[in-house]
C-alpha cells in the first residue's frame, strides 16, 4: 500500500516538506529497492529525478511498486551514491554507464576521476582518437573473421601497423612484398604520440575481446628472398572460435 501512496503523492499538491518522509518501493528490471522520494530527486536536473516528478505518471508493477524498465544489476551503487555520495569500488565502467543513462552528472564526474576511468578516458581513448579509422578497422576485423569462420576453428587476419609517416611511405612496397592475402590486410596508423606498436596491438586485442571474442596476435614472418626486402609492419591476429 505504501508504494501506491507514493504513486498518488507524485501527482498530488502536498507541500514539498513531506517528500523526505515518503518511502518508494522500486522494481528496476526485476530487482527490488526501497528508498525515499527525496533521494531519487536529489539531483533535480537528472533523468532519474524527472522519472519521479509526476509528469508523466511513473509506471507501476502488479504489486504497486514504481517500475523502471532497465537492467537493475548496477542500480544499487547509483542509489548508494544518491544516499551517501559513496563511490563503488568495483564494476566502475558499468556503474558509469548507468550514471550516464540516468543523467546524474555528479556521479558521472566522480567516476570519471577514478583511476580506472581516468586512465581509459584520458590515456587510452585519447590515444585511439589519434589513430585514423581505428573504430572502423575494429569492425572490419570482426566482419572478416566471422566470414572466414565457416567450418574452421580459427580465423587469421593480417594487419599492417604503420607507426610513423615515414613508415607510411613504405606502405605500397610492404604490401607488394606479401605473397598472398594482400586484399584483406587491415592497416592501422600512422599516429602522433608516445604509445608504441605493442600498445596499439594491446588496444585492438582489448577492444575485440570486450565484444566476447577470443583473440591473440603475433608477428607475421614473411618468406625471405634474396631479391626482395622484408618489412616488419605485419602481424597475424587470430580469432579462436572453439
Amino acid at each position: 500500500m505504501r508504494s501506491k501512496v507514493a504513486v498518488n503523492y507524485l501527482t498530488s499538491s502536498d507541500p514539498d516538506c513531506f517528500i523526505i518522509f515518503l518511502l518508494c518501493f522500486l522494481n528496476v528490471g526485476g530487482q527490488l529497492f526501497s528508498t525515499t522520494l527525496s533521494t531519487l530527486r536529489k539531483h533535480p536536473d537528472s533523468r532519474l529525478a524527472e522519472l519521479f516528478s509526476g509528469h508523466p505518471k511513473p509506471r507501476i508493477d502488479a504489486q504497486g511498486r514504481l517500475f523502471i524498465d532497465r537492467d537493475g544489476t548496477h542500480f544499487g551503487p547509483v542509489l548508494e551514491f544518491l544516499r551517501s555520495e559513496k563511490l563503488p569500488t568495483e564494476n566502475i565502467r558499468e556503474v558509469h554507464e548507468e550514471a550516464v543513462h540516468y543523467g546524474i552528472k555528479a556521479l558521472v564526474k566522480r567516476l570519471e576521476e577514478t583511476p580506472q576511468m581516468f586512465g581509459e578516458l584520458v590515456g587510452r581513448q585519447q590515444f585511439l582518437s589519434r589513430v585514423p579509422h581505428y573504430k572502423e578497422n575494429i569492425e572490419v576485423l570482426i566482419r572478416i573473421a566471422r566470414a572466414e569462420a565457416v567450418a574452421a576453428r580459427h580465423s587469421t587476419i593480417l594487419i599492417c601497423v604503420l607507426r610513423t609517416e615515414e613508415e607510411l611511405g613504405f606502405y605500397d612496397n610492404a604490401i607488394n612484398s606479401l605473397a598472398a592475402n594482400k586484399e584483406s590486410v587491415v592497416t592501422f596508423g600512422p599516429w602522433k604520440g608516445a604509445p608504441s606498436v605493442k600498445d596499439l596491438l594491446d588496444c585492438v586485442t582489448m577492444d575485440i575481446g570486450s565484444r566476447g571474442y577470443q583473440v591473440t596476435f603475433e608477428q607475421h614472418v614473411a618468406e625471405r628472398s634474396f631479391l626482395s626486402k622484408s618489412y616488419d609492419f605485419f602481424y597475424k591476429l587470430t580469432f579462436t572460435w572453439w
